[in-house]
């Protein structure tokens, strides 16, 4: 019998004490028991590394890394995906406030050993008490990178929205020395849509990964969650990738759907006083695909989104209701 691959796990980690333990519980139950891990504690003040620290003593699978100094979350995670060892096939990410199903790593080599062609490996998801994943091929567990690609594009199919939720193979991960672009604000989405430009995609159609929501820390995706991060995503996403996987009247359209899509946002974000903060954010992402603000198309979609407002009153404020509902 062949000795089954070797996993590289990596859990990045800047205080997370209240999560972290739960995280690293749930890479030990795996039933692939043939993987390294390795936690890099990017200068914690909360007691995550003394809880690492003490998962280390128990399992010599595991190893502690201490970063000397505080690295921003991309540099961190590039950092510590530079460790992983030159012998491992796949390699998972579980972010420090996530955790895995016990199959997760089982079930992605099993995606992944399909075909040498796989180079990226996902499953559906919970986020929050949400399924995610949902309008993916039924009985598909292998998809050429460009099909996979033109799902997300054209029909919203989203099911590698996280680092904790897909793997990758090694050898990807170790052909830069950057595998992250730290300057990207959604680097983790954008790598997945350039693996597929090469790779093909595996499936897992089961539940394999928690992504948290709610959290109390200041190293997780939440700090940008009021910003319409998602919203600004797509509109890059589809920019940068539409003619590298559809066809030319097939981009064009995703296009422009999703420049009216993201500019009704902004609309709507202008009229609630979004602060600075709100627009620096927009800004740097945009500069990304080389573009700015378009404030005349901005201004028409204002003008769109207040007349719409004008002859929908009861509407208007029931929007308003919940929308400072989700603030508060």
């Amino acid at each position: 019998m062949m000795n089954p691959p070797l996993i590289s796990v990596v859990s990045p980690f800047r205080n997370t004490a209240p999560y972290l333990g739960e995280c690293v519980e749930s890479v030990l139950a795996q039933t692939h028991e043939c993987f390294e891990y390795i936690l890099s504690d990017n200068c914690s003040t909360d007691g995550s590394a003394e809880i690492a620290e003490s998962y280390v003593r128990r399992d010599a699978r595991i190893r502690l890394i201490r970063q000397p100094r505080l690295l921003s979350q991309g540099e961190h995670y590039n950092n510590v995906l530079r460790q992983i060892s030159s012998s491992s096939k796949y390699c998972k990410i579980v972010q420090a406030d996530d955790w895995i199903f016990p199959r997760c790593l089982e079930l992605m080599v099993q995606a992944f050993e399909q075909s040498e062609s796989v180079g990226l490996v996902s499953s559906y998801y919970l986020k929050g008490n949400n399924l995610i994943g949902s309008g993916f091929p039924h009985g598909k567990t292998l998809l050429p990178g460009k099909e996979m690609a033109g799902l997300f594009l054209l029909h919203s199919v989203f099911v590698f929205g996280s680092e904790s939720a897909v793997m990758y193979r090694s050898s990807l991960v170790r052909e830069s020395e950057s595998f992250f672009d730290a300057s990207l604000l959604h680097a983790d989405t954008e790598k997945c849509m350039q693996i597929l430009q090469s790779w093909d995609f595996g499936f897992v159609p089961q539940v394999l990964s928690f992504l948290r929501t709610a959290n109390v820390n200041e190293s997780i995706s939440a700090a940008v969650q009021n910003l319409q991060s998602g919203s600004l995503d797509w509109y890059i996403i589809a920019q940068r990738y539409a003619t590298a996987f559809l066809e030319p009247d097939e981009a064009a359209s995703v296009r422009r759907a999703a420049r009216r899509e993201y500019y009704s946002a902004l609309a709507h974000a202008a009229i609630r006083f979004r602060g600075e903060a709100f627009w620096k954010y927009h800004r740097r992402g945009l500069q990304t695909i080389g573009e700015s603000v378009n404030r005349p198309y901005l201004a028409w979609e204002i003008l769109r989104a207040l007349a719409w407002m004008a002859v929908n009153p009861g509407d208007t404020l029931a929007r308003a209701f919940g929308a400072k509902k989700l603030e508060t």
